[in-house]
């Protein structure tokens, strides 16, 4: 049974209320304010209304440890970091370009966040399974065909109560179908499908992992 996302946040809030850790400089704030108000908005970057999202899903979660598939040049990563540095977590962000991948570190680097985010290169199905430790927040944004793989690939190392997104799941059905029928199956998670930004006429599925 789907449910719809503000009780899908009230349960997170519930069941691990956040303990904010200290806010960063005001120079340090505002530069990174001044990073995302000026990040190139390509086809592959997250909306900002999405970013802003995934930053909003950690903090009202309490996310301690987050993982990413598909980093990009960063954009969603920036905002996760902010999130998890408030909840004193940190994020892995995996990319498998490398050319994307150093600028990727390089907005990170810009936002004073390479104590949170740590941006690993390479293949996330060969990745994934050598994380070490649970995790409660997951984003996925990189292949769309291999969503499945990526999710069983993490999936042993989810703690109950784990939220997980999943990026293009509108544009991108056709791409996904076993992906979209496991997730909004399996006795195991609760599923919604919502459309934060109007940007790119997209959506993501958002999860929470039940036991």
């Amino acid at each position: 049974m789907q449910r719809p996302l503000p009780f899908l946040l009230a349960t997170a809030l519930a069941l691990a209320p956040v303990a904010l850790a200290a806010e960063p400089s005001p120079e340090v704030v505002s530069a990174r304010k001044a990073l995302l108000d000026a990040f190139p908005r390509g086809n592959m970057s997250t909306t900002g209304a999405d970013a802003l999202l995934l930053r909003i899903l950690i903090e009202s979660s309490g996310a301690k440890r987050a993982v990413e598939v598909g980093s990009f040049i960063g954009h969603g990563a920036i905002q996760m970091g902010i999130g998890l540095e408030r909840t004193g977590g940190h994020l892995t962000t995996i990319e498998i370009d490398p050319e994307t991948a150093k600028l990727c570190r390089e907005n990170l680097a810009k936002a004073n966040l390479e104590k949170t985010v740590t941006l690993v290169e390479g293949d996330a199905l060969v990745e994934l399974p050598k994380l070490q430790g649970e995790f409660d927040f997951v984003f996925l944004d990189a292949k769309k065909s291999d969503y499945l793989k990526y999710l069983k690939a993490i999936e042993p190392k989810l703690k109950k109560g784990a939220v997980i997104v999943s990026d293009n799941v509108i544009k991108h059905a056709k791409a996904m179908p076993d992906f979209l029928d496991y997730i909004q199956t399996c006795p195991d998670y609760e599923t919604v499908i919502i459309r934060a930004s109007e940007e790119k006429g997209d959506g993501m599925a958002i999860s929470y992992r039940l036991k």
